[in-house]
């Protein structure tokens, strides 16, 4: 008479769907742009002004925002082509 032995019983944890969620690169890239882009509009409504006088009177005025405004730009670009491209990963 012969018998079969069986592997043992192997227990794998389930990950949580929020454990999946947590992982798709395209949500984080979206967060991060949306938090650039509130900063950059805080920015405009409580935001200084840089502003610069000169001795004859004349003054200048500028909007601390368009610094703000510029990186913003520049990391949206920067996250964009990261996270969503599309090479397989």
């Amino acid at each position: 008479m012969a018998s079969v032995s069986h592997e043992p019983v192997r227990y794998e944890r389930e990950q949580s769907q929020w454990a999946e969620v947590l992982k798709i690169r395209e949500m984080w890239a979206g967060i991060a742009i949306v938090a650039m882009w509130l900063a950059v509009l805080f920015d405009a409504v409580y935001g200084a002004s840089f502003t610069s006088s000169t001795p004859g009177g004349s003054s200048t005025t500028i909007p601390s925002v368009w610094g703000v405004a510029l990186f913003a730009f520049l990391g949206t670009a920067a996250v964009a082509k990261y996270a969503f491209r599309h090479d397989g990963t």
